[in-house]
Parts: structure tokens; C-alpha cells; sequence
């Protein structure tokens, strides 16, 4: 994978999750849904990271396939942050356009490695 747009992508996104948990912990004191996107969120980054050292094509489409389903957990927790009143339209909007853009690589990147194999 090298230097990939996915794996800057994916770290950067992680960056902004923390810091909006630091914000969701510290300003709002609010800690049981900032747990929770905290791990769905770095967990992202560190998939692809495992699955740049893949041991097989198929392995390496079974760590971005969990990166997935990790990032889509995310948008779920982003969705009921707002819902809930914890982050705004804006944060919500910046925080869920980068995520879907993740996701989107992800899912290309899943579907390019399928079609090699086949």
C-alpha cells in the first residue's frame, strides 16, 4: 500500500475522532458514546495498517472489509451524537463527509482486490 490516500485519510479521520472525544469528555462530560466512537473510529486506520502487511490477497480484502464495517459503526455513532444534540449540523456534516469519503476507498480498494483475484 506505501504512502496511500487511504492510509493518510484513515489516520487523519482517527485524529479528529479523538480530539472529539477530548471535547465530548472534557466540555460536554459525556462518556459512554465517546468510548464507543472512539474504538470504531481509530480501529479504522489500524485495520488498514494490518492489511498493509497482509498475508494473502484474501487476507488483505478481510482486514479492509473489517476497516468497513468499522467506519460504517462510526457514521452510526456520528448520527446519534447529533441526533442527541452532543456535536452540531457542522461538526456533524465535516466529521460524516470524511468518513464517507474513508468509506468510499474502502469499498474501492475491496472491490479492486476482488476483481484481481477472480
Amino acid at each position: 500500500m506505501g504512502k496511500s490516500i487511504l492510509k493518510e485519510k484513515s489516520f487523519h479521520f482517527a485524529v479528529r475522532i479523538v480530539n472529539l472525544c477530548k471535547h465530548l469528555t472534557i466540555v460536554q462530560k459525556e462518556y459512554v458514546l465517546s468510548k464507543q466512537i472512539l474504538k470504531s473510529g481509530t480501529s479504522v486506520g489500524a485495520n488498514i495498517r494490518e492489511a498493509e502487511f497482509a498475508q494473502s490477497n484474501l487476507d488483505f480484502i478481510h482486514k479492509l472489509s473489517v476497516s468497513q464495517k468499522e467506519i460504517n459503526e462510526t457514521i452510526y455513532w456520528l448520527e446519534l451524537l447529533k441526533e442527541t444534540s452532543f456535536i452540531n449540523q457542522g461538526e456533524f456534516e465535516s466529521l460524516h463527509y470524511d468518513a464517507t469519503e474513508v468509506l468510499k476507498i474502502i469499498t474501492s480498494s475491496i472491490k479492486t482486490m476482488k476483481s484481481k483475484i477472480k
